[in-house]
C-alpha cells in the first residue's frame, strides 16, 4: 500500500502573481509567463487582464477585462497563497493599470521588498497596439510600483519622450530610475549589431551582457525573459543572479525556437 504524503511533507514552490493578457496563439502573454515561470521551478498565479485577437505575427484587437474582476481574482489568491514576486505584462487600458498599481501598493505595505517585474509592453513586435488607449501614458502608475522594468530599445525611447538626451541609453535609464524602480534592464534585441547588448542599470552602477543575435523573429521573447526574472527573484536569488540565469534561459529558448506557421517563431520554454 502506497503511503500518502501529507501536505506538510510535500515540497512547496514559490508563487509569482502574474497580471498579463491572453494570447490565443500561445506564443506570448499569460501562456509564455506560465511556461517560463514553471521552467525556473516556481509556480504562476495568473490574472488575465485582457483578451487579445492575434496570431503569431499580428494583433487585431484587444478586449480589456473589467478591473473589478481582475481585483477579485488577485485578492482571492493573496488571501490564501503566499506571493514571492509579481510579474506585469499588458493591462489593457489606464483604468486597469491604476487599479493594479493600487493593489500592488497595498501589498507592498504588507510585504516590503516584494519584487515587481514590469515588462513595459507598449505594442507587439510588429508595432500593433496592445492597449485601448495610450499605452505609455497608461503605464505610469505601474512604473511607480515596479522594482525592475525591462523595456526594449523602442519602448525605452517612448517612455522617455520629451526628456533631454532621450536617445541615449544611460540617460533613459536614469530617467526611468527616478520613478521608483531600483533596477532597469534595457534590452537590445531590436538593435542591428551582431551581438545583442542588454544593459542593467541600478543605483550602484551598470552592467552589460552580450548575447549572439539569433536569426529570425520571435513571438514572446520579452514575456519569456521578464517572467523568468520574476521567478528567479521569487526563488530568493539576488537581482544580478536572477538576471544572469533568466537571460541564459531566454537565450536558450530562442535558440531552440519552433514554428507553428509562417512568421515569428515561438520560444522553446520546455527543456
Amino acid at each position: 500500500m502506497t503511503d500518502l504524503i501529507s501536505h506538510s511533507q510535500r515540497s512547496q514552490r514559490p508563487c509569482v502573481l502574474v497580471f498579463a493578457g491572453h494570447d490565443p496563439g500561445g506564443g506570448a502573454g499569460i501562456q509564455a509567463d506560465i511556461e517560463a515561470i514553471a521552467a525556473q521551478g516556481a509556480h504562476a498565479l495568473t490574472v488575465i487582464t485582457a483578451l487579445t485577437v492575434q496570431d503569431n505575427d499580428r494583433v487585431y484587437a484587444v478586449h480589456a477585462v473589467d478591473p473589478q474582476i481582475i481585483l477579485q481574482q488577485a485578492r482571492c489568491l493573496i488571501a490564501k497563497i503566499p506571493v514571492a514576486a509579481i510579474k506585469l505584462g499588458i493591462v489593457g487600458h489606464a483604468q486597469n493599470a491604476a487599479a493594479i498599481a493600487d493593489f500592488i501598493g497595498e501589498l507592498q505595505l504588507r510585504q516590503p521588498g516584494l519584487p515587481v517585474v514590469l515588462d513595459t509592453v507598449l505594442g507587439s513586435g510588429r508595432g500593433d497596439a496592445l492597449a485601448l488607449d495610450d499605452a505609455a501614458l497608461a503605464m505610469q502608475p505601474l512604473l511607480k510600483v515596479a522594482t525592475l522594468i525591462t523595456p526594449n530599445l523602442p519602448e525605452a525611447r517612448r517612455l522617455c519622450a520629451g526628456v533631454a538626451d532621450a536617445q541615449d541609453t544611460s540617460a533613459q535609464a536614469q530617467h526611468l530610475l527616478r520613478y521608483r524602480c531600483r533596477d532597469v534592464l534595457i534590452k537590445g534585441g531590436h538593435g542591428s549589431d551582431e551581438q545583442v547588448s542588454n544593459l542593467w542599470f541600478s543605483g550602484q552602477g551598470q552592467r552589460e551582457w552580450l548575447w549572439p543575435r539569433l536569426p529570425g523573429e520571435f513571438h514572446g521573447s520579452g514575456c519569456t525573459l521578464a517572467a523568468a526574472i520574476a521567478a528567479q527573484l521569487a526563488l530568493g536569488h539576488e537581482m544580478s543572479v536572477s538576471l544572469q540565469l533568466a537571460q541564459e534561459f531566454a537565450q536558450r529558448s530562442l535558440s531552440q525556437a519552433y514554428a507553428i506557421a509562417p512568421g515569428q517563431l515561438i520560444p522553446q520554454r520546455h527543456f
